[in-house]
């Protein structure tokens, strides 16, 4: 029996083939679940329209910016609707302004620190608020994060600083919606050569890097953040919550 046989999931941040969101919803739909997909602007739309047609004509896809309050309230009253429950959500959405990736942290403007912890992390929230109230039968709630978060990582800036407001979010919300047995973790992936990635100043740079000191000594691949999901979307990761997992072929470990 495959693992989410008859689980329905809402997959968030899909822009195109290489997104750790699309790597993590195939192995989601290799696993059994049905699952519906959200898309941010219509320069995306046809992207996520052409991977989740792969899934069948009836699949649900819905546009949703996650910055404001009533796309998300209407995407969970479509998902609602269409589904009548929810057991899965995948959060893989940040975003901050490409000058605030480029100089010194330091020089980070208001509006930048603001757009990038709206995005990035108070998102998580308003979402699982969204979720929870269809996750009647428990559910499993993922964000994705990075290192950045918890060490400096050059050209990173605003950005790890909204990862780790993301990664105190996960843990605020496993514990407010552990007694509804909804679980809320976080992978925190090494890097991958994604469309949101190649935005980051040094990219190839820090590819290079963590090949030659992770002990592994390679970068992770985007089917194995896929496993990691289906393994914290199932009923084997019933216990753990409120957890950050590093998947990054062991890099997060070493001091030099």
């Amino acid at each position: 029996m495959s693992q989410l046989a008859g689980k329905l999931g809402i997959v968030f941040g899909v822009a195109n083939k290489r997104s750790i969101a699309w790597a993590i919803a195939q192995a989601w739909h290799k696993a059994g679940a049905k699952l519906a997909f959200t898309y941010q602007g219509e320069r995306l739309k046809e992207n996520v329209e052409e991977l989740a047609g792969t899934f069948g004509a009836d699949t649900l896809l819905m546009p949703c910016d996650v910055t404001k309050d009533e796309d998300i309230a209407r995407v969970f009253t479509e998902v609602g609707q269409k589904f009548g429950k929810l057991h899965l959500m995948l959060h893989s959405v940040a975003f901050a302004p490409k000058d605030a990736l480029e100089g010194e942290f330091i020089n980070t403007s208001r509006e930048a620190f603001r757009v990038a912890h709206d995005v990035s992390a108070y998102s998580l929230i308003a979402l699982a608020r969204g979720a929870a109230p269809l996750m009647t039968e428990g559910g499993s709630i993922i964000g994705m994060t990075y290192y950045g978060s918890e060490k400096v990582v050059p050209h990173y800036n605003v950005m790890g600083v909204a990862k780790a407001a993301l990664e105190s979010s996960t843990r605020y919300l496993a514990y407010d919606l552990g007694p509804k047995k909804i679980r809320v973790n976080c992978i925190s992936a090494g890097p991958v050569n994604t469309l949101a990635a190649r935005g980051i100043a040094g990219f190839t740079d820090m590819l290079k890097h963590y090949e030659a000191h992770a002990p592994l000594k390679r970068n992770v691949l985007p089917d194995e953040l896929g496993a990691t999901g289906t393994f914290l979307a199932s009923d084997g990761a019933g216990a753990i919550t409120g957890q950050i997992i590093y998947v990054d072929c062991g890099y997060q470990i070493m001091g030099m």
